[in-house]
């Protein structure tokens, strides 16, 4: 039965998007696990591997689109539009809530523990690194190419600087950047 892996990168970032990628593998491929667990060198050449050896769907969720409809709307959409567009027996979403799509099951860990999900977390991370170093270009103040649109000290004080470009989650709310009330 063929399984289709599911995995997300840049749920919790204040800037960029949210990338989803499912995957079927159509060859086994060595040193695949948890994007997080590897080089970024190691994930580009694994991205090559995977987008060569499997059916897959990457979808981009922008930050308009959260700010507007909210995270959980985009988790549904994208899930959807995944188990719509690639045919599996199973369908397997890291985490522990398949935020009601019927036929998804959920597994803690999942991208540690079934290959199919290790490759959709490669697809999705280097896809969105690679977005957030391009972008960088755009917006160089904001050294996207460093953290990544993740909440850093660094991200949080040249916000405080620079306030939101466009690619920031204006939904979002960090008490760091709330002004003190005494």
């Amino acid at each position: 039965m063929e399984i289709c892996g599911i995995d997300e990168a840049g749920r919790g970032p204040i800037a960029g998007p949210m990338v989803f990628a499912g995957v079927v593998l159509l060859k086994d491929i060595e040193g695949i696990t948890d994007s997080k667990k590897l080089s970024p060198k190691k994930r580009e050449e694994l991205f090559e591997k995977i987008v060569k050896n499997s059916i897959h769907r990457i979808v981009w969720i922008y930050p308009d689109e959260i700010d507007e409809k909210g995270l959980s709307f985009c988790i549904k959409k994208a899930l959807k539009e995944i188990k719509t567009n690639i045919k599996a027996g199973r369908y397997l979403f890291d985490g522990n809530s398949n935020f009601g799509i019927e036929g998804i099951e959920t597994i803690v860990k999942g991208d540690l523990k079934v290959k199919e999900i290790g490759a959709a977390s490669i697809l999705a991370k280097v896809s969105r690194d690679r977005y957030m170093i391009e972008i960088d270009k755009k917006y160089p103040n904001y050294n996207f190419k460093k953290h990544k649109g993740y909440i850093t000290k660094e991200h949080v004080e040249l916000i405080k600087k620079y306030g939101f470009c466009d690619i920031h989650r204006k939904s979002y709310k960090l008490k760091e950047l709330q002004p003190t009330l005494f």
